[in-house]
C-alpha cells in the first residue's frame, strides 16, 4: 500500500509540474485554466460518485455556491483573495451540511432532489430583491483583484488538493468502508460501519472542493452571472469526464477530462458542425464497450491504476 501511495503522489506531483510550466511553452492560459477547473471538478464529483455511489446531478450547486461565497466575501468584508478562496469552499461546505438530509434517499430520487436543490439555490441568488447582496440576476463584478496568473495557480493548488483527497480515500479504511456501502450499506453497516457519518464525510469533502473551484473560478474570470456557474452543463459535463475516464480511482477522471475536454477545444470550436455527432458517438462506444471507464482497460489486465 505504501509503494502504491508513494507511485500515486509521484503521478500528482508530475502533473503539477506540467500545469506550473506548461503556460511558458503553451500560449492559451484559459485553457490550462478550465482544463484544470474540470478535473478538480471531475476529482470532487469521484469522492462522492465514485466511493459511494451517489450521483448529484446538481453538483453545479456546491460550484456556484464557491462562488458567491469568496466573492460575497471580498466585496462585503474586504477578504484578500486567498482567504476568500477558503470562505468559497466553506460556503459550499455548509450548503452540503443543510442538504445533508438527501443523503437518507438513494438512487433517482437522490440524484433529482440533488438538481432540485441546486437550481433552488440558483433561484435565491438571482432573484432581484437581493440585489443588494447578490447582486441577483445582474452579476457580480471582481475587476478590482483580477490577476489571471495568481488565480492560475490557486487553481492548480486547489487540483492537486483535489487529487491528495482521492488518494487518501483510495488507499485508506475510511474508503473501503465506502466502497463497502457502495455496495451494500446494509451489509456495511452490520459489519461495524458508520454508514451516515461515512457517507456525511465524504458528502462533505465533495462539497468543499467545488466550493474551492467555484471560487477560483470566480477570481480568475473576475465577471460571472449567476447563469454561469450555476449551469446545469457543468454538471453534466463533470460526470461525462469522470464516467469517461472511470470512477473510484485518481487516474480515471483526469483521463477523462484530459482527453474530452482537450477533444472540444480543438474540435468542437473549430468544427462545432462535426463535434456534436462525434462527440455523441464518443459517448455511445464508451457505454457500450466500456461501461468502467478506460482506465478499465488497464485493471482488466491486472494494472494498478492509481
Amino acid at each position: 500500500m505504501l509503494k502504491k501511495r508513494i507511485g500515486s503522489f509521484g503521478i500528482i506531483l508530475i502533473i503539477a509540474l506540467i500545469f506550473i510550466f506548461l503556460p511558458f511553452v503553451y500560449n492559451n492560459q484559459s485553457f490550462l485554466f478550465n482544463m484544470m477547473l474540470y478535473i478538480a471538478l471531475a476529482e470532487g464529483l469521484n469522492i462522492i460518485y465514485g466511493f459511494t455511489g451517489y450521483l448529484p446531478f446538481g453538483y453545479v450547486g456546491f460550484f456556484g455556491a464557491g462562488a458567491y461565497s469568496a466573492s460575497l466575501a471580498i466585496l462585503f468584508l474586504h477578504f484578500p483573495p486567498l482567504l476568500s478562496i477558503f470562505i468559497g469552499g466553506a460556503g459550499a461546505f455548509l450548503v452540503g451540511i443543510i442538504l445533508m438530509p438527501l443523503l437518507k434517499l438513494s438512487g433517482a430520487y437522490f440524484a433529482i432532489a440533488n438538481l432540485a436543490a441546486s437550481q433552488a439555490l440558483y433561484y435565491i441568488v438571482a432573484n432581484p430583491n437581493l440585489e443588494s447582496i447578490t447582486h441577483g440576476p445582474y452579476g457580480i463584478s471582481l475587476a478590482s483583484i483580477y490577476n489571471p496568473h495568481a488565480s492560475y495557480y490557486t487553481m492548480l493548488a486547489v487540483l492537486v488538493l483535489s487529487m491528495i483527497i482521492v488518494l487518501f480515500i483510495r488507499t485508506s479504511n475510511f474508503g473501503l468502508s465506502l466502497l463497502a456501502i457502495k455496495e451494500d450499506h446494509i451489509t456495511a453497516s452490520l459489519a461495524g460501519v458508520n454508514v451516515a457519518k461515512a457517507r456525511a464525510i465524504a458528502w462533505g469533502l465533495s462539497a468543499f472542493v467545488a466550493g474551492l473551484s467555484g471560487a477560483c473560478f470566480a477570481w480568475y474570470v473576475s465577471v460571472f452571472y449567476p447563469g454561469t456557474v450555476f449551469s446545469l452543463n457543468i454538471s453534466v459535463i463533470v460526470i461525462v469526464f469522470a464516467l469517461f475516464g472511470g470512477i473510484g480511482t485518481i487516474a480515471g477522471p483526469l483521463v477523462g477530462a484530459l482527453i474530452l475536454y482537450s477533444f472540444y477545444n480543438f474540435i468542437g470550436i473549430s468544427a462545432p458542425e462535426y463535434f456534436q455527432l462525434l462527440y455523441g458517438i464518443l459517448i455511445i462506444v464508451l457505454v457500450l464497450f466500456l461501461p468502467d471507464g478506460i482506465t478499465s482497460i488497464l485493471q482488466k489486465r491486472k494494472i494498478y491504476v492509481p
